[in-house]
């Protein structure tokens, strides 16, 4: 091998990868020992390094076994030898395998071709086509062989990548090679003689593509994000970046290194960070990572070829970002040692001081967010202290009310930590503690009654202007000179008075169980307590009074009505009482019947059934039907006992054989007779009566506003109406109301000529017509009105004229006009006719009359 360098190549050493080959100082490959060749072809690596700069240079060399070559004037007869022959003096020769000589002399034998694998170089500039080898069978000197290859790259896709020359055996490549897009190709080389018969059998050629370092190493990601914990020790793992070299990886072209090539910043050291050179693990390998002073680092990091050769290898870089993660290793410490607030009185959900805190670690998170705890002077549980979750400070806020008159001011101490631990070997810091100085004002409070409600117990009925309790209230304020005042604020039945100064109650009225205002025999009264502070307050009390019943309330008989048959039988009335009293001022009770007037006793008994009923009966065999009134003294059973004399109505009427009052007998019962009765079925008879008379009549003047006149007397309507008619008169003879002349055209011809069956619907048919009422000249006005309906008559009983409903079509106009042109009229008013005549006729035709009547007037 010869080693060619830009300089001197005096101390250039050389070495191999096999250790039975060894190279001398000018170039020599020898073998150090006798030995078998395991294959055709053996691949040596050679590498010239220079002691001096530690470069290095790699060369490939093939060694191919070959056989000692026969002497010329030997050469058997009959047979032909195959050989390959070298390409020029820049390629491989290729020596075809031959047998040793044996001890009995020389013998050829029949071989096949032993092409050795065929290396290519990959981008290789050309020219091309390039040739490789020359393939040449030794019956060429006989016949004419023609060579030919096969496979991918020949015949196949990627088509024409080598080429042979037919006649002289020598392959070509065509093109630059790649060998990231394909590193080996197989194929196979044919001799044919000209007629296509194969000479020798297809022999295998292998090509493959020698790589080149034409590939930088490319990174899966531009950019790696990572994170390490502050205050990590030297060593830790941090991320790890990758990149891929498309070269051959066993190769020093695909053999990857990393190193890092910034760090930004550069603090506290500028080489906090190491990468492992194979594996691209990057770790720490430098301590004083802290996230407070250094957030994130930017690590530039380049990955090398040719095992991190940066002269000869090819590099790409990458971007790290290393973010710094916070630990709590910052406890939170107050701003001051000491706070203070103040609090009225009786109030709670008041915040009273605001405790600021200093935290180094991440914000909004549990290294950062505080946790407040007092720790003394607040037995009670008065207070509590909130984290603001936005300022993370501590709201000193009160739960409990506290009394001016009990506590005037507290001293709390108040320790802040962090939701999360602190870290390993970080102590709490004496700052985390401080003294909270809460001051307590007094407020004007409410005076309070000490028992409320009061409940006190009396009888009912107790004479006005009774003492019954005094009702005080206590002022809480003890360090106030302060007067309290009573008045009433709820008395439903305004039966008690207060005393304004001391709260004395007494009675306005008789107190009375059986009232409205009486629940559950208690009744029940507000008073309200006010002091003269400054703003006055004011407290309220109930008091409860227990009535205690008196019989005070006579009874009262049940039913006050009743209803009995005129016989006795087993119809009895049932009777009790009802006491508004309690017991035992109510039963049971005692019924009699008073001995005047004699006739009660004398048609009437009482049967006691029980301690609360009795039955009232008739004494007597017949009673006349009637309603009667009786008298029962009813007395109940209090201390001393009531008695009331009630009257029940009873009716005593006929029964049927049930013993129910008949229909008749209960109207004779309600005290009506007979003429009574009839007197009323007739006034019913009477009234139907004339409501059938009512509605004939509306129905007689509905008829008559149908078939009522169009025009009625001028002195009966007064009203200025438009009247809109839907009839067409009769053209130019309308002067004279002759109807007959919408009907009967000049001539009849077009009707007679018409064929049988053939008749338009619009045309009257021929035939007797009406006589209509020929209208004077100047008409009186009471004439108009008999004149119309004169015409209605003769149109209803013309059998020629159409139905009223039926759809009418007037499309004959006829063969002229009886009238003279329209051209002749004249609207002028100065001719000699009288129009007075129309002011007699009524509202209707005053405008008009005002219009011709009017003379020269406009």
């Amino acid at each position: 091998v010869k080693f060619n360098s830009c300089g001197s190549t005096k101390g250039i050493r050389y070495e191999t990868n096999s250790p039975d080959f060894k190279v001398r100082a000018d170039g020599t490959v020898y073998a150090v020992h006798q030995l078998q060749m395991p294959s055709k072809q053996m691949i040596l690596i050679v590498t010239a390094w220079d002691p001096q700069t530690r470069d290095r240079w790699e060369a490939i060399a093939r060694l191919l076994a070959g056989e000692k070559l026969q002497h010329s004037g030997h050469k058997p007869k009959g047979r032909k030898s195959l050989s390959v022959e070298g390409a020029p003096p820049q390629s491989d020769t290729l020596l075809p395998w031959r047998q040793h000589q044996s001890v009995h002399g020389l013998r050829r034998q029949k071989r096949d071709w032993v092409i050795p694998p065929i290396n290519v170089p990959e981008n290789s500039r050309g020219p091309f086509p390039q040739q490789l080898v020359r393939i040449r069978s030794d019956k060429d000197k006989e016949i004419h062989i023609r060579y030919s290859i096969t496979g991918v790259g020949a015949d196949q896709p990627p088509m024409e990548v080598f080429s042979i020359d037919p006649v002289s055996g020598r392959m070509y490549v065509t093109r630059p090679m790649d060998r990231e897009e394909r590193a080996s190709y197989h194929l196979r080389a044919h001799a044919v003689d000209m007629n296509g018969n194969k000479v020798e059998n297809p022999i295998d050629l292998y090509i493959y593509v020698i790589d080149m370092n034409d590939n930088r190493p490319e990174f899966i990601n531009q950019v790696y994000n990572g994170s390490v914990d502050e205050g990590s020790k030297p060593g830790t793992y941090v991320m790890t970046v990758t990149a891929n070299d498309a070269d051959d990886s066993t190769t020093a072209n695909g053999m990857v290194r990393y190193r890092i090539v910034t760090q930004t910043p550069q603090s506290p050291s500028q080489n906090m960070f190491t990468i492992n050179s194979e594996t691209g693990d990057i770790v720490t390998v430098a301590a004083g990572l802290d996230r407070e002073k250094v957030q994130q680092y930017v690590v530039i990091v380049q990955a090398t070829d040719m095992e991190g050769n940066l002269n000869y290898g090819l590099s790409n870089t990458a971007t790290a970002i290393i973010t710094v993660t916070d630990v709590n290793d910052n406890p939170p410490e107050f701003t001051t040692s000491t706070y203070s607030g103040e609090l009225p009185e009786n109030r709670v959900e008041v915040v009273v001081a605001n405790l600021t805190v200093m935290d180094r670690d991440q914000p909004h998170s549990p290294n950062w967010n505080a946790i407040y705890r007092i720790i003394s002077g607040d037995p009670a549980g008065h207070f509590t202290v909130r984290t603001d979750p936005v300022t993370n400070e501590g709201m000193v806020t009160v739960v409990k009310a506290v009394d001016y008159e009990m506590n005037r001011a507290f001293m709390l101490t108040v320790m802040v930590s962090n939701q999360a631990p602190l870290a390993s070997g970080i102590q709490m810091s004496f700052q985390s503690t401080a003294g909270v100085t809460i001051s307590v004002m007094d407020v004007n409070e409410a005076p309070y009654f000490p028992t409320n409600h009061k409940l006190i117990r009396l009888e009912e009925g107790v004479p006005t202007g009774t003492v019954l309790t005094t009702f005080s209230a206590v002022d809480p304020d003890r360090f106030m000179q302060q007067a309290v005042r009573y008045s009433k604020l709820s008395d439903p039945a305004n039966w008690l008075n207060i005393n304004a100064t001391n709260g004395q109650i007494t009675t306005a009225a008789v107190l009375d169980r059986e009232s409205d205002y009486i629940k559950n025999n208690v009744y029940e009264a507000t008073f309200l307590a006010a002091d003269n502070g400054i703003p006055p307050a004011s407290g309220t009390g109930t008091l409860q009074i227990y009535l205690i019943d008196i019989n005070d309330n006579a009874p009262e008989l049940l039913p006050k009505e009743a209803q009995i048959c005129e016989k006795p039988n087993l119809n009895v009335i049932n009777i009790t009482a009802a006491d508004a009293d309690m017991d035992p001022n109510v039963g049971p009770f005692v019924f009699e019947l008073p001995s005047a007037p004699s006739a009660v006793r004398k048609n009437w008994t009482i049967t006691r059934l029980n301690g609360d009923y009795a039955q009232l009966s008739l004494r007597i065999m017949y009673l006349e039907a009637g309603v009667y009134d009786v008298p029962i003294i009813v007395t109940d059973s209090g201390n001393p006992p009531l008695y009331n004399t009630s009257v029940i109505k009873v009716k005593v009427c006929p029964c049927d054989e049930n013993g129910d009052c008949t229909t008749i007998g209960a109207v004779a019962a309600a005290g009506l007779g007979t003429g009574a009765i009839i007197a009323i079925l007739i006034c019913i008879i009477i009234l139907l009566t004339m409501v059938l008379l009512f509605v004939v009549w509306m129905k007689r003047r509905e008829k008559e506003r149908h078939t009522k006149q169009l025009l009625i007397d001028p002195e009966d309507d007064v009203r200025d109406n438009i009247l809109k008619y839907d009839e067409e008169g009769g053209g130019e003879e309308d002067q004279d109301y002759d109807l007959s002349q919408l009907q009967q055209p000049e001539t009849m011809e077009h009707v007679l000529n018409k064929a049988p069956g053939v008749r338009r619907v619009d045309e009257r048919p021929i035939g007797a017509e009406p006589q209509y009422p020929i209208r004077p000249v100047i008409p009186h006005p009471g004439d108009i009105g008999d004149f119309i309906n004169e015409g209605l008559r003769a149109a209803d009983n013309d059998p020629t004229a159409p139905p009223y409903d039926s759809l009418l079509v007037f499309d004959y106009e006829g063969s002229g006009s009886t009238a003279g042109s329209v051209s002749s009229l004249n609207s002028s008013s100065s001719g000699d006719q009288d129009y007075d005549y129309l002011n007699d006729w009524g509202p209707r035709f005053k405008k008009l009359a005002d219009m011709y009547g009017g003379g020269e007037e406009d």
